[in-house]
């Protein structure tokens, strides 16, 4: 009788706490969030990645080749520029 309240208990607390581990462990944790964005000059030839970002402030997140983690404006002309070569850079190492 023990051992089947156990199987009873284990198949319920799988039933309810399985469905939580998939949905969050589905969804991609960003570790570091822009909060506040640079005004400084940005350094294109050191910019390597970048990502988009809405919450909690609209912003690009660039990362530099030390993996320094810059977030700007993305309505500055100069953030563009950078977007493009960025993206060149890439297209033009998967040829």
């Amino acid at each position: 009788l023990w051992l089947n309240i156990n199987i009873v208990l284990t198949a319920f607390f799988m039933y309810l706490f399985f469905p939580l581990l998939g949905s969050i462990g589905s969804q991609p944790m960003r570790k570091f969030s822009c909060v506040r964005l640079s005004t400084k000059q940005l350094n294109i030839r050191n910019l390597v990645s970048y990502e988009k970002q809405q919450v909690p402030v609209d912003a690009i997140m660039f990362i530099t080749t030390k993996g320094i983690k810059i977030c700007v404006n993305p309505n500055h002309k100069q953030v563009q520029a950078a977007i493009n070569k960025i993206n060149q850079k890439r297209t033009t190492k998967g040829k």
